[in-house]
């Protein structure tokens, strides 16, 4: 687990052996399970996430239907609005697969930027490109057709399509199961054509 770690973060920076000591000291690898619940709405917390293995995905409840707007694979770094606002979350945070996740909160993280000051760069080069990814996917999810969505969902994260319960997707491309049904014969069709 920590070497797929460690793999990532020298794609930014090097570390040291005590660096890397530092990490693993800090205890933050967890194994959980499939359906496990990360964080529900209304509740606080300190918790910021990192997918070494699995998936995660975000929702609201909205009239007692499920509203997914993220999910989150290998590789990938969610922090909660609600830890920035220190704020009740507005949403819920579940695994969909057994996953393997770094667990770290605010106050982890400022003793190792204080201990460490390349982290800090790192955590502001992720930010970054999160925030940037996080704009492109919001501002492409609002200019095109259902269609279109799950054309770009099959061109980008294609592994979503076999790792997601179809429910679950239809939700995060803002349509109905059965659309999505429909949807992809005629898209199979199109291919035959």
């Amino acid at each position: 687990m920590k070497n797929i770690l460690f793999d990532f973060i020298s794609k930014y920076v090097s570390l040291t052996e005590d660096e890397k000591n530092v990490i693993v000291s800090l205890d933050i690898f967890r194994s959980v399970k499939k359906g496990t619940t990360l964080l529900k709405e209304g509740q606080k917390s300190k918790d910021s996430y990192f997918v070494l293995k699995g998936c995660i995905r975000t929702y609201y409840v909205v009239d007692s239907e499920e509203k997914t707007t993220a999910f989150y694979t290998e590789m990938e770094a969610l922090t909660p609005p609600c830890v920035i606002s220190k704020t009740p979350s507005e949403y819920y945070i579940s695994c969909i697969e057994d996953s393997i996740l770094t667990v770290s909160n605010s106050d982890m993280e400022a003793e190792i930027n204080s201990k460490f000051p390349k982290f800090e760069t790192v955590c502001r080069i992720l930010s970054e490109e999160l925030l940037a990814k996080q704009r492109m996917d919001f501002d492409e999810f609002k200019t095109s057709s259902p269609e279109q969505r799950y054309l770009n969902l099959l061109h980008k994260r294609p592994d979503l399509i076999q790792r997601v319960p179809q429910h679950q997707l239809a939700s995060y491309l803002g349509i109905k199961p059965q659309s999505l049904s429909r949807l992809r014969a005629r898209i199979l069709e199109k291919s035959k054509a």
